[in-house]
C-alpha cells in the first residue's frame, strides 16, 4: 500500500503538523470523498430517501440502495436485503437481542472481553426476561478457550440459543477463530451473532465463510460519518425478527386496529433516515474496497510490532493480551501500573500530537474483574499510520513514564 497517497485523502493528515492519531479503534477519520458526499447532500439533494417521487427524493433512493448493495459485495452477503442501516454496532446487538423471541433459561454464551453493547444487552435480558448469559473464560493471555466453549455448549445443551462474541476485541485486538465457534454452536442448535466493530474496518470478513448468523458492525470505524452501523442478517432470520424502532416505512399498511409490517431491511429502519449517512456510508465502503484488506490488517499488524518492542520493556507497563503483537491486530493496550492513564494520555498528546484512547475502553467488566480501575491506554493504528508514527507513541510514552516514574 502506498501509505503517503492514502494519508493525501484525508483532510485532517494534509495539514502541517498532522497529528499522530492512534485511537482508531474508537472512531476513524473521514476522507474527503465521504466528506464530499455529505455535503453534496445538504447542498444539492437534501430530500428524504424512499418516500417521494421528486428529483430529490429519487436521488437520495439511488445512492442508499447503492450504498446496501456496495455493502452487500463488501460482507459476500447473498442479497443486499440482508443488509440494515443502524446508527451503530450498538443498536444492531440491541436489535438482534431484543428483536429474537426468547424462553426463561435460554442460554447465551459471550466471552468475558466484551464491549458493553455485547454483554449489557444480555444482562437486561436476564433482568427483564428470566434469559441466562454465561461467559466463556478466556485463556490467561486473553486467547479464546476453544475447549473450555466447547465445555460451555455442552453444558448449555438444548437450552443454548445464541453464542454472541467480537470477532476482534477492542480491549486488545485478539482475533478469535469464528468459522470454528460457529460450527461448534450450529451443532447445538444455537445461533451465531458477530460483533465485527474492530473486524470489519481492518481485515477481510466474508459472513457466507464465516458461517454466522448476523453480523453487528459501526461505519463510523469504517472511514464512514458518525451516527451510522449496519446489521446483516441471514434473510430467513430478519424475515423472523421483531423490530425495535416500529413505525413509518416499518408497515406496507396499517389500520385503527391492524398492520402489515414491510419486509426486510424496511421493517428495521422506521424512522426518517440519516440519508447523508447513508450516501456517504457508500462512499466509505467504494473508499475502502479499493484496498486488499489483508495488506490492510498486515500494515497494521507491522505498526503494532513497532509499538510493541519500543514499550515491552518499561517500568511498570504490562501490554494487556498476547505477548506476540501478530495476535494482537493493530492494537497495543496497556496496563499502566501506579501511573494515571488519564494524564499520560493527555501529555502524549500535548507533548507530541499523538491521539490514543485511555480508561476502560467500555470493557469495565473485564479491568473491573482484575481490580484495574484506571482502565489502560489504548494505541491503535490504521491503514493511514506510518512507522514513524509508532515509533513516536512508542518514545513518547517511554518518555512520560520515566518522566512520572522520577517525580
Amino acid at each position: 500500500m502506498d501509505i503517503q497517497k492514502i494519508r493525501d485523502c484525508f483532510p485532517t493528515l494534509r495539514t502541517d503538523e498532522p497529528p499522530a492519531y492512534l485511537d482508531n479503534a474508537c472512531v476513524t477519520l473521514k476522507p474527503d470523498s465521504v466528506i464530499q458526499t455529505i455535503n453534496d447532500y445538504y447542498h444539492h439533494t437534501p430530500g428524504c430517501g424512499g418516500r417521494g417521487v421528486h428529483r430529490y427524493s429519487t436521488k437520495v433512493s439511488r445512492a442508499t440502495n447503492d450504498a446496501r448493495r456496495k455493502l452487500q459485495t463488501f460482507l459476500n452477503a447473498e442479497s443486499a436485503n440482508e443488509v440494515v442501516f443502524t446508527r451503530n454496532a450498538t443498536h444492531s446487538l440491541n436489535q438482534v437481542a431484543h428483536g429474537l423471541s426468547w424462553q426463561k433459561g435460554d442460554v447465551v454464551l459471550t466471552t468475558d472481553r466484551e464491549h458493553n453493547s455485547n454483554l449489557v444487552p444480555w444482562l437486561q435480558l436476564e433482568q427483564e426476561q428470566g434469559i441466562e448469559h454465561r461467559v466463556v473464560p478466556s485463556l490467561e493471555d486473553n486467547t479464546f478457550d476453544m475447549e473450555g466453549f466447547e465445555q460451555a455448549c455442552k453444558d448449555a445443551g438444548s437450552r443454548l440459543k445464541l453464542v454472541s462474541m467480537s470477532q476482534v476485541g477492542n480491549l486488545d485486538g485478539v482475533k478469535i477463530p469464528i468459522r470454528d465457534i460457529a460450527k461448534v454452536a450450529h451443532d447445538h442448535g444455537a445461533y451465531v451473532c458477530v460483533d465485527g466493530a474492530q473486524s470489519t474496518p481492518h481485515m477481510r470478513v466474508d459472513v457466507q465463510d464465516l458461517g454466522i448468523d448476523f453480523l453487528a458492525f459501526s461505519i463510523h470505524k469504517m472511514c464512514g460519518p458518525s451516527g451510522m452501523g449496519g446489521l446483516w442478517g441471514r434473510y430467513e432470520l430478519l424475515d423472523e425478527l421483531r423490530t425495535i424502532q416500529s413505525g413509518g416505512q416499518t408497515v406496507t399498511a396499517s389500520t385503527y386496529d391492524s398492520l402489515q409490517w414491510a419486509n426486510p431491511p424496511a421493517r428495521f429502519e422506521g424512522g426518517l433516515g440519516n440519508f447523508s449517512g447513508m450516501m456517504a456510508t457508500g462512499t466509505a465502503i467504494e473508499f475502502l474496497s479499493q484496498f486488499n484488506m489483508d495488506e490492510v490488517r498486515a500494515h497494521e499488524i507491522k505498526l503494532n510490532e513497532i509499538m510493541s518492542n519500543g514499550i515491552k520493556d518499561l517500568p511498570g507497563v504490562k501490554i494487556i493480551g498476547p505477548h506476540d503483537a501478530k495476535l494482537r491486530s493493530g492494537i497495543c493496550s496497556v496496563v499502566l501500573k501506579e501511573l494515571p492513564a488519564h494524564d499520560i494520555a493527555m501529555l502524549l498528546d500535548e507533548a507530541a500530537g499523538v491521539m490514543v484512547r485511555s480508561g476502560q475502553h467500555c470493557v469495565h467488566s473485564w479491568f473491573n474483574a482484575r481490580g484495574h480501575k484506571d482502565g489502560s491506554l489504548r494505541a491503535s493504528a490504521y491503514m493511514y499510520n506510518t512507522e514513524d508514527e509508532a515509533r513516536l507513541f512508542a518514545e513518547t510514552l517511554s518518555e512520560a513514564v520515566h518522566a512520572f516514574s522520577a517525580a
